[in-house]
């Protein structure tokens, strides 16, 4: 066991420090040592029976607290493995204001890009689908899902449906779906996205590897070619403590200056 990590249960500090249910008070005072670097990012957490052991708390209580850490992203559990201090990390900006692929973004940055494949093939298009891509009730789409990965830190899951009109075998795509919609003379040139905050699911959330309930990005974007076809739906999750987006915002005139003073 980590002996300092051992020392920060044994010392009965945590008792101390905050007030209300105890699963709150062990809940903050290993976020007191996460922040002040008493225990460092990708160290273990002791078991739930060890930390019971030490600080005299029943079990019950002590999942509370580290499921709580977990939810909130400072701690990840791995089944088999453990919980662990959650790595540290960076916030990527992403502009609003102009259409790029993750592939792209990530290589401005001189990150490494990994794409770990979750679905890829040609289907019936869904209800919704068929609405936002406007297809025929022949048309079929190319779907490919997939975990997107930056120096090996998982950062987002995408989830893109494209007409076969314009993308007639996803097998193609292998780094970047922009790419390969450029090559055949399809890539989007504008799109129009939402976001909005969600709480990640368990599914999500493993894949993403933070706690359930955590806090994430749901984005969906519609692209459209130059025709003003709808060419991508794209529906994606990001991890909220990894991305910051970011638009820059212009006053029009003079006259609408004045009146925002």
């Amino acid at each position: 066991m980590n002996r300092q990590a051992q020392g920060l249960f044994i010392s009965g500090d945590w008792k101390r420090e905050s007030h209300g249910p105890l699963y709150l008070q062990l809940q903050t005072h290993i976020e007191k040592a996460i922040e002040t670097g008493r225990i460092l990012h990708g160290d273990p957490l002791p078991s739930e029976r060890e930390i019971a052991a030490m600080t005299g708390l029943s079990r019950v209580t002590v999942r509370r607290a580290v499921q709580e850490l977990a939810r909130r992203g400072l701690v990840v559990q791995k089944p088999g493995s453990g919980t662990f201090i959650a790595p540290e990390m960076q916030k990527v900006e992403q502009s609003l204001s102009t259409l790029t692929s993750f592939s792209e973004d990530m290589a401005r940055r001189g990150n490494s890009v990994q794409s770990r494949w979750m679905e890829k093939g040609i289907f019936a298009p869904s209800p919704e689908e068929t609405m936002v891509l406007g297809l025929a009730s022949t048309d079929m789409v190319a779907r490919v899902s997939r975990l997107r990965i930056a120096d090996n830190v998982p950062m987002a899951i995408e989830r893109a449906t494209i007409s076969t009109r314009f993308l007639p075998d996803p097998d193609l795509v292998t780094d970047s779906l922009y790419a390969q919609l450029d090559r055949l003379g399809n890539k989007p040139v504008r799109a129009i996205q939402r976001i909005s905050a969600a709480n990640l699911g368990r599914t999500d959330a493993d894949l993403l590897e933070v706690g359930e309930g955590a806090a994430g990005l749901n984005i969906v974007r519609v692209s459209y070619l130059q025709s003003g076809k709808v060419v991508e739906f794209t529906r994606s999750v990001y991890r909220g403590d990894a991305y910051d987006f970011v638009a820059e915002l212009k006053i029009g005139n003079n006259d609408d200056a004045d009146k925002a003073q």
